[in-house]
């Protein structure tokens, strides 16, 4: 199973999903089964690591992104990846306008995996917001990441 990640400049939500989610499969004994990674619908910052503050958030929760470097979105994207999740609907729009019609079933939100928990349906960008705000991103992806493990579980 490989799965892709995706926001928009893939500096903040999508690599700490990305980074999470490697934790988290590593912990689960799922390494090779199931691979992961993140890119960004724009490419305002190739090659940049992920935000400071995405990398603070996350060293504190003991996941590190320093590794971790930007890319944009690209066509072949979509036929190597299993799952492609947009952190939010205007990602999974852009994804949707650029996906071939054969692959657009393995589009959706990234959130639509932590159904009935309380959280938004969608990740909010924290690029201008506050520390707390990181912190919230991180709890998102924890979460929304555990439940993605499970149901994909078998799978795998």
């Amino acid at each position: 199973m490989k799965i892709l990640f995706v926001c928009s400049g893939n500096i903040c939500r999508s690599p700490t999903a990305e980074g999470v989610a490697r934790h988290l499969i590593e912990a689960a004994g799922l390494a090779g089964k199931v691979t992961v990674d993140s890119a960004g619908t724009l490419d305002y910052h190739v090659g940049e690591a992920p935000d400071r503050r995405t990398q603070r958030a996350a060293a504190q929760r003991g996941y590190d992104l320093s590794a971790l470097r930007a890319r944009a979105l690209v066509a072949e994207d979509f036929e190597r990846f299993d799952l492609l999740l947009g952190m939010d609907r205007g990602h999974l729009e852009r994804m949707q306008a650029l996906c071939p019609e054969p692959y657009r079933p393995r589009l959706g939100l990234f959130m639509q995996f932590a159904a009935r928990s309380g959280f938004a349906d969608e990740v909010p960008d924290p690029y201008h917001g506050t520390a707390e705000d990181f912190d919230r991103v991180l709890e998102m992806c924890e979460y929304g990441v555990r439940r993605l493990l499970e149901s994909i579980g078998p799978h795998a």
